[in-house]
């Protein structure tokens, strides 16, 4: 990347980051303003995508799915409402903060010339990463006790029972595609999305070679922000 690329990206990094500590739906304590999250990636979104028709339709999309209201889990974190949209927007902001040292790394590696990364794909590769969790989950209910030892209907997610799948991370591509077909031409960013859960999400045969993946900084900045938003932010 030339000198002025690197600098753009910085400046679209920072600008990103400041719309997040304006909306600040993730406070330092732990705790969230869930309301906020909608606001704050519709800012975002705005900002950044370049293509204002597919930004559009990327904003329809999601008013469109249950992405805003969805659970991230049944049971491991975000398994609440509107724990998918929140998880997202963690990964996204893990995603801007260790993109900037992740990349000056990988820029003095001998394939830097190989993967030109802009902050709409680092955006767009963590905003779409679990899109395939939209529309996924239903509410079912089972006998618990509540606190005064009486029998009531506790409310649950649960997997829906019709649904089909490619594959964790390949229908979220297939969604992108869907939403955004410009990015059919960007292939690290869709490497990105499809193995943004490492070994945990492939069959033997994807398994084959998979390190060449690794390669693509932007599957690393993914896998790592996906992470860290799990199990350090517990997000």
């Amino acid at each position: 990347m030339t000198e002025e690329e690197k600098e753009n990206l910085y400046t679209d990094l920072n600008e990103l980051l400041d719309i997040f500590n304006q909306f600040s739906p993730i406070q330092a304590n732990g705790t969230y303003v869930l309301e906020s999250i909608k606001p704050c990636i519709t800012e975002m979104t705005g900002y950044i995508i370049k293509d204002k028709n597919e930004s559009a339709s990327l904003l329809d999309w999601l008013d469109s799915s249950d992405f805003w209201t969805a659970p991230a889990s049944t049971r491991f974190h975000g398994n609440f409402k509107a724990g998918l949209s929140l998880h997202t927007l963690k990964v996204i902001q893990q995603s801007l903060l260790l993109a900037r040292p992740l990349l000056e790394n990988f820029w003095t590696s001998p394939d830097a010339e190989k993967y030109p990364v802009t902050a709409e794909d680092i955006f767009v590769a963590a905003l779409v990463h679990d899109f395939c969790k939209t529309d996924f989950y239903g509410v079912e209910y089972r006998n618990a006790k509540d606190i005064t030892g009486n029998w009531i209907k506790q409310p649950y997610y649960k997997s829906k029972a019709e649904n089909r799948n490619l594959g964790h991370g390949n229908e979220s591509v297939l969604k992108l595609l869907e939403i955004m077909p410009s990015y059919i031409k960007k292939r690290h960013v869709l490497e990105a999305v499809s193995r943004h859960m490492g070994f945990s999400d492939l069959s033997e045969s994807e398994g084959y070679n998979y390190s060449n993946f690794l390669q693509n900084p932007l599957v690393v900045l993914i896998q790592l922000a996906d992470e860290t938003a799990a199990q350090w932010f517990n997000c």
